[in-house]
């Protein structure tokens, strides 16, 4: 199978599975804070990931020289941006943060100019503008909102900058590393660094109300699925693909969001839906086709 299209495949799953989060972390965080919420789902992911790398025989090795990456990987995207991801889900909406992180593309192809030297093409360029105008359809508008919606949509705006960041930075990653164990070491290099910030705050969260199925099913959908699933196949997919073509694929996530709203919350959709799916699925294929023609 082409490796290009492998990777296209990759990222689409890993913003699929993401797509659910909004719905889950809306839930999960009336009863658990953001900050716990991201070390619960590190923790969970270090030891699923180690399990995996075991079973698989993968080397656990990582060379001197790229603990800096990935120490930067960590804190930029595993951390900063996951942390103001929650807290501009908590403030906001589901929608208002889906449609504020899916402008992480964007600055991808930013990112990817000053920082791989990628160029930036009329088809990227096209691309970007018809998966935009897709979930701008989708998501609809936010209205009027107040100072905790506007606090919500800064924390929104912080987790997409610096998930693009980190999404261009994944490119400096030498690709002989397995993406199991870097994954994994990822997720414990932050959960070691949530860990201060996170213990003495434990005793604080009503624990009766955290083992209801619906908050400790949460909790392992984001350890397990998002966090250790989602993060392998994104990182995997953008090792496969131009940083600045593969942040595209980022834009599936508000459809999975709003077909799961629809499904599960009894949210309605209409012709805006299938409209701007039909262009984020346009931009998709032109991102395709460039590659392939690289």
């Amino acid at each position: 199978m082409n490796n290009k299209f492998l990777g296209a495949v990759f990222l689409s799953l890993a913003a699929s599975i993401w797509g659910g989060m909004y719905v889950v972390v809306k839930v999960v965080v009336e009863v658990i804070p953001p900050f716990e919420i991201v070390w619960s789902r590190y923790i969970i992911s270090v030891l699923i990931l180690y399990i995996a790398a075991l079973m698989m025989k993968q080397s656990l090795k990582i060379a001197r020289k790229d603990w800096g990456i990935l120490f930067l990987v960590s804190v930029v995207g595993y951390i900063v941006s996951i942390v103001t991801q929650e807290y501009g889900t908590m403030f906001s909406t589901a929608q208002m943060a889906a449609i504020i992180t899916s402008t992480t593309p964007a600055f991808m192809i930013i990112f990817a100019r000053f920082i791989l030297k990628e160029k930036i093409t009329v088809k990227k360029s096209l691309s970007i503008i018809l998966a935009t105008a897709g979930v701008f359809l989708i998501v609809g508008t936010t209205g009027s909102q107040g100072e905790t919606m506007q606090l919500g949509g800064i924390y929104s705006i912080i987790a997409a900058l610096t998930w693009a960041l980190m999404s261009v930075l994944i490119k400096k990653v030498p690709s002989h590393y397995s993406q199991i164990v870097y994954t994994m070491y990822s997720s414990l290099i932050s959960a070691v660094i949530l860990t201060p910030f996170v213990v003495p705050n434990l005793d604080q969260i009503d624990w009766q109300r955290a083992m209801a199925p619906e908050i400790s099913g949460g909790i392992l959908y984001l350890g397990i699925v998002s966090t250790a699933g989602g993060f392998f196949l994104w990182n995997k997919g953008l090792q496969l693909m131009n940083a600045s073509s593969g942040g595209l694929f980022f834009f599936f996530q508000p459809i999975v969001g709003a077909f799961l709203g629809w499904l599960l919350l009894g949210e309605e959709i209409g012709l805006p839906f299938f409209v701007g799916t039909l262009l984020i699925f346009s931009g998709v294929f032109l991102v395709i086709k460039n590659e392939e023609n690289m």
